[in-house]
């Protein structure tokens, strides 16, 4: 057994070695940098990367289709993997922000990303040689892309998804860090996700509109535009934005306490505050940063023993040893791990609900007026909408009347809760339209034809799309608040990131549950008018309900790291 050492001269050695006037004066720099003057060109430039992003992905199926000659299945692949990667890349982007290079030049390189895969884009649609010759879609003749067209095809949407990767989490991070008090970056999270779904509405509708029956190299060229303009601007802001250096791979210091711990876990002598190592900490703030009694056995890893001394006498972080702020920053994420998990079947309802409205969309009356018909894919829109005017709704009216009545603010683990609900809501209402949508085709005798349109309006969908928006307005923003303040601050970019690995999850989970749905119960043939398309949300009501009193075990059981304000121990008032 190691003998435990409790001198306290080589951290004292170590505390000599700071820089106190040096970290001042960085502080008074930073001080002077930030606040609501870099507002408008961090929302200015997400507003038009977001525009770019959506200008592209929500259209690509019917770009492969009708300019490539890609089979339907062919492009439904290419765009699930597209679109998982559009999820997941931010994540990437985040860690490097993070880790590496911080978050104005990780920004601003991928805008630049971006802007290059738009502009092939452009070139891809304007120049015939880049695709195959024209062909009627559905025909069976039609001359496939020649590995050439494939290669510029694939390096188009490679240099897209990174530039949407790079830029749309790690934005929000900078954004955020800009603002010292929590209620200013609450405010900032919910005018960052009003941006991203307003700029989304736009490429949904008019970007969409322009691509399919005027030109898709105008529409391309659109984007373009919007890309340019949002990296000018972003590089405009530079001198009035707080740029917070990175500290090397957190990941790194991840793993060296979990290895630190298991060396040491042969240690069973009771310790006392001296006997922890805090690195480079002040002295005046050690007693503050005792490690928590939670999760004890990871304390082992920021524990002195003789043989953690270097031959110059002194301590340093290695494989053996770390600093008890690691020993916390670890500690967190395993706290918040199950928080997080609850997340993901919001993801894996809205995936196969955006899929399945479509396919409703498709059997039903989607006129209005006798002229104007609205495209099957268009309907995701009144989600977007919805969740936009909830955003505005809850930031001007819904917290302000909150703090004045209760005299508290809204917690994000109430604003999460409360997305829970209204989610399970809006798939309440999928299955009740669902099930009149069915009632109307039997009685219709419609079954056994799928090219018949079943007499029922389709806009009853938007209601399960709207209320499921209103949902998505108290979830995402509330779970990037609540990452954002309790994840460490070496994690930050990663934090906000954390919702796009749920989506990423829930885009890659919702086929593969289709399919398994598909295989075992007869409820999703081919004609949706012969199966129990009812059933398959009536599953998700019962998984949401299921998911919702997990969140409520996982939320009591929290507690608020980072914030002074909150309702109780756990953060959540019931």
């Amino acid at each position: 057994m190691e003998r435990v050492e409790s001198s306290q001269h080589s951290e004292r050695e170590l505390y000599a070695l700071t820089t106190p006037n040096e970290e001042a004066e960085q502080a008074s720099n930073e001080s002077k940098q930030g606040g609501w003057i870099t507002f408008p060109f961090i929302t200015g430039t997400l507003f038009g990367l977001s525009l770019v992003a959506g200008g592209w992905a929500s259209n690509l199926i019917v770009y492969l289709i009708t300019e490539y000659n890609v089979k339907s299945i062919t492009a439904t692949k290419i765009s699930n993997v597209v679109q998982g990667s559009n999820c997941l890349f931010p994540v990437a982007g985040a860690i490097i922000a993070d880790s590496f290079l911080g978050s104005f030049p990780v920004v601003a390189f991928f805008a630049f990303v971006s802007l290059l895969g738009m502009i092939m884009f452009t070139i891809t649609a304007t120049i015939q040689s880049l695709r195959p010759p024209g062909c009627a879609v559905g025909s069976h003749t039609c001359e496939a892309p020649s590995t050439l067209q494939y290669g510029v095809l694939y390096m188009t949407l490679l240099l897209a998804s990174l530039g949407l990767g790079g830029t749309r989490f790690t934005i929000a991070t900078m954004g955020a860090g800009q603002f010292d008090k929590p209620n200013d970056q609450a405010t900032f999270f919910n005018w960052y996700f009003f941006a991203l779904y307003f700029a989304n509405a736009i490429s949904f509708s008019a970007i969409v509109y322009i691509q399919d029956n005027v030109s898709w190299g105008l529409g391309f060229g659109i984007c373009v535009i919007a890309n340019a303009i949002g990296l000018v601007l972003f590089v405009l802001g530079k001198r009035f934005y707080r740029q917070i250096k990175p500290n090397g791979s957190p990941f790194t210091s991840i793993a060296r306490v979990m290895v630190a711990a298991i060396r040491k876990r042969k240690i069973l002598k009771t310790v006392g505050r001296q006997d922890y190592y805090f690195g480079f900490t002040e002295a005046s703030k050690m007693e503050d940063n005792l490690p928590t009694k939670s999760f004890r056995f990871l304390n082992l890893a920021a524990l002195k023993t003789e043989g953690d001394r270097q031959l110059n006498g002194l301590y340093a972080r290695s494989w053996k040893l770390c600093t008890v702020e690691e020993v916390e920053d670890l500690k967190t994420l395993i706290r918040i791990i199950p928080l997080w998990s609850t997340g993901i079947f919001l993801g894996i309802s809205v995936g196969i609900l955006s899929s399945l409205v479509t396919l409703q969309a498709l059997t039903m009356d989607r006129h209005l007026g006798p002229h104007f018909k609205i495209p099957a894919g268009t309907f995701l829109f009144f989600n977007i909408l919805a969740t936009i005017i909830s955003i505005l709704i809850i930031d001007r009216f819904l917290l302000p009347t909150w703090r004045n009545l209760a005299r508290r603010t809204l917690t994000p683990l109430q604003r999460i809760g409360i997305g829970h609900i209204i989610t399970i809501f809006g798939l309440v209402g999928a299955a009740l339209i669902e099930s009149k949508r069915l009632h109307v085709a039997r009685n219709h005798h419609l079954m056994g034809q799928p090219s018949l349109v079943v007499s029922m309006s389709a806009l009853w969908l938007v209601v399960p799309l709207g209320i499921v928006g209103i949902g998505e307005g108290f979830h995402f923003p509330g779970s990037v608040g609540l990452y954002y303040q309790e994840f460490p601050k070496s994690l930050k970019s990663t934090s906000t990131a954390m919702v796009s690995l749920l989506l990423a999850i829930g885009l890659y989970l919702s086929p593969a549950i289709t399919s398994l749905v598909e295989r075992i119960t007869g409820w999703l043939p081919n004609n949706i008018n012969d199966g129990r398309l009812d059933n398959v949300y009536w599953m998700l009501v019962v998984i949401g309900v299921v998911n919702f009193g997990y969140f409520l075990i996982c939320a009591k059981m929290f507690k608020y790291q980072n914030v002074e304000d909150h309702n109780g121990p756990s953060g959540l008032a019931l």
